[in-house]
């Protein structure tokens, strides 16, 4: 049996690749951002089934193809696993207020003087909080543009401190469902992923703060007053923001540094965001259970609903009640479903050779740490702008390299970094990709008219590949010290 297998080409290799590449179009010329909410994985679900015939062509028994499919998404179940965790984190945040404070307390630091360097840093702390690039624009970004107008700031260089901030935090932060995604497809924990993105990230992130505080500074906005008060009248208005809420927050970082592993110290800090829902906010329970005079029960279904399920907490304002909003683990669900599917693309593709088929060809090419994380970074971006999808720009290549920059003895952590720092952040960059026209139509500021300015997202890959050539804090699997 062995024997009658056949090897792969190049071009039989990229005829799944081409069709995924295509139906993923179609799904965005015809249904625009919802293709993200089943159609997308659809098409990779049909992508599998011609990569699976393919296979079966090449000699390979439907047995191996499961197998491989079935090796392939127990190598993701963990990160899906902590996915659900951070969903129940995100309802019990919200609920107690922590996130709020969050947005609170970095509103409070808007200083009109250093308006665009403030905005920055205001979307990276909402983003941070939120772990959501597009809630963070579409709530806090909406208000911040307001005020650079009324500044006669060029609204393209507004929109670019905008979504520079709110990629940082989509990008680092662990409620991030894009921060999840790189890591599962690479092979390591979603902690270990984030804390080495920090070499490229912070960097990147200081290099961009420089460059706002130097362009705004030199803006007259001394007069002009900040428009952030009615989110700041809104959550102390519906909120006890007790500094006292920071402990939860703290208590999980100690844990992380702690080296607690992602699911338990994830889980500990969702129930201790229940506990502090129920010490700190009596009246949020109430609006979220819906049941009045028993306190009891009222704070179990709320703290029920939050970790399971979608709450908003209700303001005059339908701006603010999206920031005020959590879907729990059910949020997490669309994800997990498109994990899946990749992975079971992935695993189709692996079964028969034809991922290693097209890597090969790639890696030829790349004789150095630097060539091979450049490769990567330019297949990420070519797929944000193929797929339109800044989902299938990690997912597919993280498949295509892992077992590429294992056998080179790197860890997977190089490889997904590398798939955030080019895969991520580039997205909102391109007109037609689900993240940019998203943005655009957001803001009321054309791509091409941003896109300049979102010095995050331009200087992300270039540091990934600068630091990558320069050989700094590159980890190898023979490491001494590992």
């Amino acid at each position: 049996m062995e024997l009658s297998k056949k090897q792969p080409t190049l071009l039989l290799a990229l005829i799944p690749i081409a069709i995924l590449i295509s139906l993923l179009t179609i799904n965005v010329v015809v249904l625009g951002n919802d293709a993200i909410s089943g159609a997308n994985q659809i098409a990779l679900l049909l992508a599998s089934g011609v990569a699976g015939i393919i296979s079966f062509r090449l000699g390979y028994s439907w047995e191996e193809i499961e197998g491989s499919i079935v090796k392939s998404i127990s190598s993701a179940m963990a990160a899906m696993l902590i996915l659900l965790a951070i969903g129940s984190l995100s309802g019990t945040w919200l609920l107690s207020g922590i996130v709020p404070s969050m947005i609170y307390y970095g509103l409070k630091i808007l200083n009109p003087t250093i308006f665009l360097f403030a905005a920055c840093v205001v979307c990276c702390i909402v983003s941070l909080a939120t772990g959501s690039s597009w809630s963070t624009v579409a709530t806090v970004g909406i208000a911040l543009l307001g005020i650079g107008k009324a500044l006669d700031i060029h609204e393209g260089v507004i929109a670019g401190a905008i979504i520079s901030g709110a990629y940082f935090g989509d990008k680092m932060s662990p409620l991030s469902d894009t921060t999840n995604l790189a890591p599962a497809m690479a092979g390591t924990d979603l902690f270990t992923h984030i804390k080495y993105m920090v070499y490229t990230t912070v960097p990147t992130l200081v290099i961009t703060l420089i460059i706002f505080f130097v362009w705004g500074f030199m803006l007259d906005t001394a007069e002009v007053a900040a428009d952030s008060s009615a989110v700041l009248i809104a959550l102390e208005d519906k909120f006890n923001l007790n500094p006292l809420l920071f402990i939860v927050p703290v208590l999980v970082i100690v844990m992380i540094v702690k080296k607690v592993p992602a699911l338990p110290a994830l889980l500990v800090g969702a129930l201790l965001g229940g506990i502090a829902a129920i010490i700190f906010q009596p009246q949020i329970i109430e609006q979220i259970s819906n049941i009045e005079g028993n306190y009891l029960k009222a704070s179990f279904v709320a703290v029920m609903n939050a970790m399971t399920t979608t709450i908003n907490i209700q303001t005059s304002d339908p701006m603010i009640t999206e920031l005020l909003t959590a879907k729990g683990m059910s949020g997490m669900l669309n994800t997990i479903w498109l994990i899946l599917c990749a992975m079971i693309f992935g695993g189709v593709m692996e079964s028969s050779g034809l991922l290693k088929a097209i890597a090969e060809r790639i890696i030829q090419f790349a004789h150095s740490t630097g060539s091979l994380v450049a490769s990567t970074a330019a297949t990420c971006i070519f797929f944000n702008f193929t797929a339109s999808d800044q989902y299938m720009a990690i997912a597919v290549p993280g498949r295509m390299y892992a077992d590429t920059y294992r056998k080179r003895g790197y860890k997977p952590e190089l490889l997904s970094r590398t798939l955030e720092d080019a895969g991520t952040v580039t997205s909102v960059l391109i007109p037609w990709n689900t993240c940019g026209a998203t943005q655009a139509n957001v803001l009321g500021v054309a791509t091409m008219a941003y896109a300049p300015y979102c010095f995050f997202c331009i200087i992300s890959p270039l540091m990934t590949v600068l630091q990558a050539y320069l050989n700094i804090k590159i980890r190898r699997l023979n490491d001494p010290k590992e």
